[in-house]
């Protein structure tokens, strides 16, 4: 009786372990294997980067953060020669790195051409060393670019503009290598959303937006 009993049991532990499985695939959920882990590591190696410099990397963060496709926007510092470059060292101007974000995206949901636009709407490409109320070589906007083809269509977009006749200036934003990017300090990512009021301040009295609307309309 008591083995009867055991085997039911078993039995029941059996049916609702495969019916938890399949409510989690009915749900949209994975299965209970190493598919979700599969898929997450290929999510992985698929998605790209791009590396741009825009003045105060607070700012930048923002503009690609929350663009669907953008898996993450980083804060650091590129284009230098010191290795393991602090904040102070670099706002002192001495390292040779810009400030400057790595923006992880999925080339499948935007491209890299998308990017590019964003970054150009957001930056002054006429001032040099300079970024809205940020002066010194350590705000220069620049496109660090990875490979051929990002070099290609950065110095393509930077034709288009050139061409379209906005401007009378020229564009002095730098369309360079990428070097190693070292991530700035914890308390500078996802600054805009950790200290809202101070973050919405200091943009405005930089004359971010109003020197965008001047340049972009």
């Amino acid at each position: 009786m008591r083995t009867a009993i055991y085997a039911f049991l078993i039995l029941l532990l059996i049916g609702g372990a495969l019916a938890l499985g399949r409510a989690r695939e009915a749900d949209g959920g994975e299965p209970m294997t190493d598919i979700g882990a599969d898929r997450q590591k290929r999510s992985d190696r698929e998605a790209a980067v791009a590396t741009f410099a825009g003045g105060c990397f607070w700012c930048m963060e923002e503009v690609f953060e929350e663009v669907p496709g953008v898996v993450s926007a980083v804060s650091g510092y590129s284009g230098g020669n010191v290795e393991n470059p602090t904040y102070d060292q670099v706002s002192a101007g001495g390292t040779g790195h810009a400030e400057a974000v790595r923006v992880i995206y999925d080339p499948d949901r935007i491209s890299y051409e998308r990017l590019l636009d964003l970054f150009w709407h957001n930056v002054d490409p006429l001032t040099p060393n300079r970024q809205f109320c940020d002066r010194g070589n350590q705000y220069r906007s620049a496109i660090f670019y990875r490979n051929e083809t990002q070099k290609r269509l950065a110095e393509r977009s930077k034709l288009a503009i050139e061409e379209s006749g906005r401007f009378e200036e020229p564009i002095v934003t730098e369309i360079v290598p990428a070097s190693e990017f070292y991530e700035a300090e914890e308390y500078h990512q996802d600054y805009y959303k950790k200290n809202p009021i101070r973050y919405k301040f200091y943009k405005w009295n930089c004359g971010r937006a109003q020197r965008l609307e001047e340049l972009w309309g």
